[in-house]
């Protein structure tokens, strides 16, 4: 439930909302009535979602600066099994970015497709659609975020972490003609502060910007961040502490050998999630400086 509630919310506290609502439902329901308890959660669990997300886009379009996903711990199973590269993809924050330019329903069809390998059927069920209905949203859906490029093989995986790790080395040392290096021409970077805290309203976009724009943070108290290491949302990030605060996420994604797009997640109200259940599994771990 807390899978499928994050995947349509894109947040993982409205997710856990979402789920405790869910059960104070199947709690008071005569369940001598319910066939299928998966099937009546998940489209419990998908209205919830549909209902939330409706005032959710009025919410984002007033967002000061990009709006992110929150991250989430995938080392732990917390959305299942993501023993595949295909599974990986279907959480990975690129692709959450992406669904959101979907209308609620075709993301919800969407999700239950792709992430959960309902057929048009069920689907058509938990909806309350006519299976063309869904067949039909699901081609849409699918073509509106078909021009993503996050999909990692097994190598590109170990790749991506190398390339990731001589970017940090680079901005650890100051050195910017390394960091360059590291960045593909087109590389965009992207920061949530939320109007919390200090972040670039738009995306920064091409390398040359991008590497101006770091040397200008590189001043500031970055290096005083301690690092760590874990995958979320499927593939190897980045987390700054500052003490026992979790302060910043990166999470980075790889084209053709080169850093093309990185997601820096610096408002407080998106990493509480994450600090909360890292601070649960005995805090940070697998640091760096």
């Amino acid at each position: 439930m807390f899978g499928l509630a994050y995947r349509m919310l894109g947040s993982a506290a409205e997710a856990e909302d979402v789920v405790q609502d869910a059960y104070l439902r199947w709690s008071g329901t005569d369940r001598d009535h319910i066939d299928r308890p998966g099937a009546w959660l998940a489209k419990v669990v998908t209205n919830l979602c549909l209902n939330r997300l409706t005032s959710a886009r009025a919410r984002r379009e007033q967002y000061p600066g990009p709006w992110l996903p929150e991250p989430v711990v995938t080392e732990d199973a917390a959305l299942g099994p993501l023993e595949s590269a295909e599974r990986r993809d279907a959480v990975s924050m690129a692709l959450l970015v992406l669904l959101e330019r979907l209308t609620p329903t075709e993301r919800a069809v969407y999700v239950l497709r792709e992430a959960f390998a309902y057929s048009h059927r069920e689907i058509a069920g938990v909806l309350d659609i006519s299976e063309a209905n869904s067949r039909q949203l699901h081609r849409r859906a699918a073509a509106r975020v078909a021009s993503a490029e996050t999909r990692f093989t097994e190598r590109d995986e170990r790749r991506h972490r190398e390339l990731v790790e001589s970017f940090v080395a680079a901005a650890r040392e100051g050195n910017l003609a390394a960091l360059e290096r590291t960045l593909a021409a087109d590389v965009v970077w992207v920061s949530d502060g939320g109007g919390v805290v200090s972040a670039a309203r738009r995306p920064i976009e091409g390398r040359d910007k991008v590497v101006r724009f770091l040397g200008g943070l590189l001043k500031g108290d970055v290096n005083a961040l301690r690092m760590e290491w874990r995958e979320l949302n499927g593939a190897p990030a980045l987390l700054g502490w500052s003490g026992s605060t979790l302060a910043a996420v990166a999470s980075f994604v790889v084209r053709d050998g080169a850093i093309a797009t990185v997601h820096n997640i610096l408002n407080p109200q998106k990493l509480a999630f994450l600090e909360r259940r890292l601070s649960h599994s005995g805090g940070p771990a697998g640091s760096q400086r």
